[in-house]
């Protein structure tokens, strides 16, 4: 693969993991892009970084894996503005008349009024990226795309073709073509980052069985990155005792008292009641994995960063991504 677009609902820590499946690529020396599509600046503040600019800056190097060292991630915040006065220049070599008419607002106008175009300037950057030659070799061994929510990721990737419809000629019809010839390959897979939830999962679900779907024929599914993972803290049998309330709360007294705990009696019915929510939270991810796994692509599993996340945080599921075989 060498376009991986990464969606998500929101909660679900869509950005941190295409930053964690970047970092995971750029091992074995690779060069990767990570392009964020939004504006919000997400990037940045993982990898605590001024704000990007539309222009490539490396933030970080992936991690060494034996002899080989890490190659370099570069990030791309992607401006709809901006790639419009790219693509005047590329197609019509009218940069400086896009200049001034951005100067007038025109472009943001434009770009507002037509929020189709707005997305095929986002894919075009990606499919630019994608392409992009220095001699004989790809200027990126691979691109990661921090793409919209799952709510609208098949109308994202989609809008090309139907500007491919509409303009039946001429450079719009060969951009949206290029563009979808890429979105399309079969190097390019979407991935979805979920949490076991009720609503990620079926939004996940729903993502999945849509790009599935004929109307939107060549778009690929790749993996269901499951995010935020809680450990259980205690055996089967025992999550089974919590979750029907037959723990034996004077057993669990003793052993508070015996670490030193004052009124451990009271504590004891406590810490028996946020058992019994955490088995009820450990049913919940059982259940939810099962019906993932109906969907029958590939599953990884991304642990919960109790202390925040931050570029130590990154670098842990970027391991994790690899040693799943993710990237």
């Amino acid at each position: 693969m060498r376009l991986h677009v990464v969606t998500g609902k929101g909660g679900t820590g869509k950005t941190t993991v295409a930053a964690a499946l970047a970092l995971a690529l750029a091992s074995d020396g690779r060069k990767v892009l990570l392009m964020e599509v939004e504006g919000r600046q997400g990037i940045a503040q993982l990898f605590d970084c001024p704000p990007l600019p539309y222009g490539e800056r490396k933030v970080a190097v992936g991690p060494a894996t034996g002899p080989l060292a890490g190659g370099d991630v570069y990030a791309l915040a992607v401006d709809p503005e901006e790639a419009f006065l790219e693509y005047l220049a590329m197609f019509y070599n009218l940069r400086h008349a896009g200049t001034a008419l951005n100067r007038l607002g025109v472009v943001d106008f434009v770009t507002t009024l037509a929020p189709g175009l707005r997305d095929v300037l986002l894919t075009g950057k990606a499919a630019e990226a994608v392409r992009r030659r220095k001699g004989r070799r790809h200027v990126y061994d691979a691109v990661v795309m921090d793409a919209p929510p799952t709510g609208r990721i098949g109308r994202f990737l989609n809008v090309a073709a139907e500007v491919s419809g509409l303009a039946r000629v001429g450079p719009i019809r060969g951009h949206a073509d290029t563009v979808q010839s890429v979105i399309r390959s079969p190097q390019t897979a979407v991935h979805f980052v979920t949490v076991l939830e009720e609503m990620p999962v079926q939004e996940t679900l729903d993502g999945v069985a849509e790009l599935r779907d004929d109307a939107h024929g060549g778009l690929q599914v790749g993996g269901i990155m499951i995010n935020m993972m809680r450990t259980p803290m205690l055996s089967q049998a025992e999550l089974t005792a919590a979750r029907n309330g037959t723990l034996d709360t004077a057993e669990l007294a003793m052993g508070l008292k015996a670490a030193g705990i004052e009124d451990s009696r009271s504590l004891a019915r406590d810490l028996a009641a946020d058992l019994a929510e955490h088995a009820r939270a450990m049913e919940l991810q059982r259940s939810e994995r099962r019906r993932l796994a109906a969907a029958g692509q590939p599953r990884y599993n991304l642990p919960l960063i109790p202390d925040g996340m931050d570029l130590a945080g990154l670098y842990r599921l970027a391991e994790e991504l690899r040693e799943q075989r993710a990237a």
